[in-house]
């Protein structure tokens, strides 16, 4: 537990006000969660794809292991974990790395639909998962190419 002294000033007298906040909500989310069940998000998501046709025709490799991986590390490092991904891959350039797909807003859904039952899935805590779907779900808007 962290404690906070605030200062302030009523009357012409100091008072000092105590906040007090778990060490937990200071930490990131993945030294809360661990690597783990980012990776099952992840698994799951791409479970997901793979029984979707519309969703599985914009991934170009037959075997999605490796873009199954390489969303694991990009999201174990955008969470506070280790920087494999750039180690491996360099900046992440989210946009320009799909510039490339034909991303509309049907295909922001379908993704957004498989991953929100791999987030809902996941066994995380309300928090975590809230903290996690605000990001995916800014991230999938992000990457609307296309009309």
């Amino acid at each position: 537990m962290t404690r906070k002294d605030l200062r302030s000033r009523e009357g012409g007298r100091t008072r000092v006000v105590s906040i007090s906040k778990s060490d937990e909500a200071d930490k990131s989310l993945y030294d809360r969660i661990g690597e783990e069940p980012l990776r099952r998000v992840v698994h799951a998501f791409y479970q997901g794809v793979h029984e979707d046709p519309e969703l599985r025709a914009l991934y170009p490799e037959e075997d999605l292991g490796p873009a199954e991986e390489r969303l694991a590390l990009f999201l174990i490092q955008y969470w506070g974990g280790p920087t494999t991904y750039s180690q491996e891959r360099g900046h992440p350039r989210l946009r320009m790395r799909h510039a490339g797909f034909h991303i509309d807003l049907a295909a922001r859904d379908r993704w957004l639909r498989h991953m929100r039952a791999a987030v809902d899935g996941s066994g995380l805590s309300e928090a975590d998962r809230e903290e996690l779907w605000a990001y995916l779900e800014h991230a999938a808007n992000f990457m609307v190419n296309a009309a």
